[in-house]
């Protein structure tokens, strides 16, 4: 339990996270988190980070329990530090990161996965913001790195989630794979960018994170304030004494089919939210 880290062949780290029983990340998770991709970074022996999780999906987000059996607003503001510490080193690390994801990819999850340089992910993988239905905000900026700007929109503000093979057509994972293959496929981009000279990836990697259009450092951190905004107004805490008693809502593509009438589609968004129901239900 924890984060922990391995080196299953030259030139790879795998850093993997496990907080059972959903992936759910109390605060000083997120601090490992970082530290853990930080250190592989740094290692001059390492020059691709696999980030992957065990259990039943890759990340829930932050602990909601922690934040509500902790008084004053230490565990909220850790919670909001501790995410912010852990996107940073996964988008500054010194070299390329590859998420694999499987399962569900919620709320911090997403800022993972967001910032990470390319995503591999398995065929039952789904990716959202509940951020709306748990009385927070943040991570939009992450999202709208991985599906179009007006398409992020209307995930966020609904809390639909998306599936991987959906996002595999928007560009933003490189492969979709049965989930007993998604680390050997993970591991099979890692050897190919860890063949690269250790020196010219770094630099690489450098100079990609240079052009980027968008500082994410700074768009997150800018939304951050809402959050703390929300609370401080109170509507933070009546939105997460609910949390956990609405059903979520399901991925675009199946809402839509549903509504044609298609009955796989049906199936496919009852399985979608009864999958987040338990999710909530764990965490609540």
């Amino acid at each position: 339990m924890g984060v922990s880290t391995s080196a299953p062949e030259e030139g790879i780290a795998v850093v993997t996270v496990d907080f059972p029983p959903v992936n759910a990340l109390p605060v000083q998770g997120w601090y490992d988190l970082a530290a853990a991709v930080r250190a592989a970074g740094a290692d001059p022996k390492v020059r691709c980070v696999v980030l992957a999780a065990g259990g039943r999906g890759f990340n829930a987000g932050v602990d909601i329990k922690e934040i509500q059996r902790t008084t004053g607003h230490d565990a909220l503001l850790g919670a909001n530090r501790g995410c912010y510490e852990a996107f940073a080193a996964v988008y500054d690390c010194e070299v390329p990161v590859v998420a694999a994801v499987h399962g569900f990819c919620l709320g911090g999850g997403i800022g993972l996965a967001g910032n990470a340089d390319v995503v591999v992910a398995s065929d039952d993988a789904t990716f959202g913001l509940p951020e709306l239905d748990r009385g927070a905000l943040g991570a939009a900026t992450h999202l709208s790195r991985l599906v179009p700007q007006h398409l992020m929109r209307a995930l966020y503000y609904t809390s639909r989630t998306i599936t991987a093979q959906e996002l595999l057509g928007h560009g933003s994972v490189w492969r979709v794979v049965p989930r007993e293959g998604l680390r050997e496929a993970a591991l099979d981009l890692a050897r190919e960018i860890a063949a690269k000279d250790g020196q010219l990836i770094r630099l690489a990697k450098a100079a990609i994170n240079g052009i980027d259009p968008v500082d994410v450092h700074r768009s997150y951190r800018f939304e951050q304030g809402f959050t703390f905004e929300a609370n401080l107004s109170g509507v933070a805490d009546r939105v997460r004494d609910t949390f956990g008693t609405t059903s979520p809502s399901p991925s675009p593509s199946a809402a839509a089919s549903a509504s044609a009438g298609t009955e796989s589609a049906r199936t496919e968004s009852a399985r979608t939210t009864d999958r987040t129901i338990e999710i909530e239900e764990e965490q609540s």
